[in-house]
């Protein structure tokens, strides 16, 4: 199970983030639609009761990740046309991530908030830190030029297009780029979360391999360890290997996460599947 902390009231905070995993893997290939039965049946399988599991799915509807949706006399939820946009952006930085290289060149996000419109800089600061890019210096952001057009659409989506320009090209001069990314970017913070993720999946690696899994096991592997993994490449803008320090332990965890997926994502899915049928 994913360790992650708990709220200053006491609220688990696991449960929103498990939850979207669940419907962002498995809701959009049955319609967009999920029992609520369905759901807490499968949050049981990882450890959580449901009570809890209800009260997140609340949250996750005021937050309009979700929306309500009754399906022939059944309660249930569908992903919100804007998280169903978010995922499937989603899907291809976690499962089909490339790595930059210096010739792609750079993105500078650029951007002015009115102080009468104060919370779009919020909104913007975090919509650009989940999109991986470094602060450069104030108001202005940088990521890899491979980036681009990503950073636009998201941008876009959220209705942030209007404060900010964006710019790509070389870095032409002054100084060392290795030193500035380290600047740029907390790679310290980096590679501990890395560290943290390889430190708990390693040994479920050798397990799975030697031994195999069964698909209520797999399952139970599964989701916590993608919801933890689905962070990092938001963190992790895909920096060039030449820029980094030597022996990158985001490569090691990289390849750990993509045999962990090809040996779990099946299994765990008919686990889902077979839940999902039983309780619709």
């Amino acid at each position: 199970m994913t360790a992650e902390p708990q709220s200053a009231g006491g609220r688990d905070t696991r449960l929103g983030p498990l939850i979207t995993t669940i419907f962002g893997l498995y809701a959009r290939g049955e319609h967009n639609w999920l029992s609520v039965a369905s759901v807490v049946r499968l949050m049981a399988d990882l450890g959580f009761e449901g009570p809890a599991v209800r009260s997140a799915v609340s949250r996750l509807k005021r937050r309009e990740v979700l929306r309500s949706r009754p399906h022939e006399g059944a309660a249930g939820y569908s992903l919100a046309d804007s998280t169903l946009a978010a995922l499937a952006e989603g899907d291809v930085r976690i499962f089909e991530r490339a790595r930059a290289a210096v010739e792609d060149g750079w993105l500078v996000v650029v951007f002015s908030v009115p102080e009468s419109e104060r919370e779009k800089r919020h909104d913007l600061r975090t919509s650009l830190t989940r999109l991986g890019l470094g602060t450069a210096a104030p108001g202005v952001w940088v990521a890899p030029g491979n980036l681009a057009v990503e950073t636009r659409r998201t941008l876009e989506r959220r209705g942030l297009s209007a404060y900010v320009d964006i710019f790509t090209g070389d870095h032409f001069a002054f100084g060392d780029l290795r030193s500035k990314v380290r600047t740029w970017w907390d790679l310290d913070e980096l590679t501990e979360l890395y560290a943290d993720f390889l430190r708990r999946y390693d040994a479920v690696r050798e397990g799975v391999a030697a031994g195999g899994t069964t698909p209520p096991e797999a399952f139970r592997t599964y989701i916590p360890m993608l919801t933890q993994w689905r962070r990092l490449p938001y963190r992790d803008p895909g920096l060039p290997l030449s820029l980094l320090p030597p022996g990158w332990n985001g490569v090691t965890a990289g390849a750990l996460f993509s045999e962990l997926n090809d040996l779990l994502s099946a299994p765990a899915r008919e686990h889902a599947l077979k839940v999902i049928h039983e309780y619709s």
